[in-house]
């Protein structure tokens, strides 16, 4: 892997990461029924889901053209963390919206 593949990569757990941890911050502040926080961190988290899925499809466009890139450990570990971060944010935004409704039940 050059060092322009390593960044990219790097760049994609790091994307991915920082939607994860957003989307934990946004769960956080949900259940202390803060939902403009929780919605606000749900906006970053999807930002950086984004950022995250661009990347991915650049990969996928690259090597649809014909530009394989080397598969190495790095590169399976930066899939994995985007995936992961897709399902939690959906699940996540699945339990805000659980929160929102027994905050309007109790009111």
């Amino acid at each position: 892997m050059n060092d322009e593949q390593l960044q990219v990569v790097m760049g994609l757990i790091m994307n991915a990461g920082n939607a994860k941890s957003e989307a934990v911050a946004a769960l956080a502040a949900a259940k202390d029924n803060d939902f403009s926080e929780a919605d606000a961190r749900m906006k970053a988290a999807n930002d950086a889901l984004v950022e995250a899925h661009n990347t991915q499809t650049g990969l996928l466009t690259a090597e649809a053209s014909g530009k394989n890139t080397e598969v190495t450990l790095l590169m399976v570990h930066s899939q994995d963390h985007l995936m992961n971060a897709i399902s939690y944010l959906g699940l996540t935004q699945e339990l805000i919206d659980v929160y929102k409704r027994l905050a309007a039940i109790e009111k």
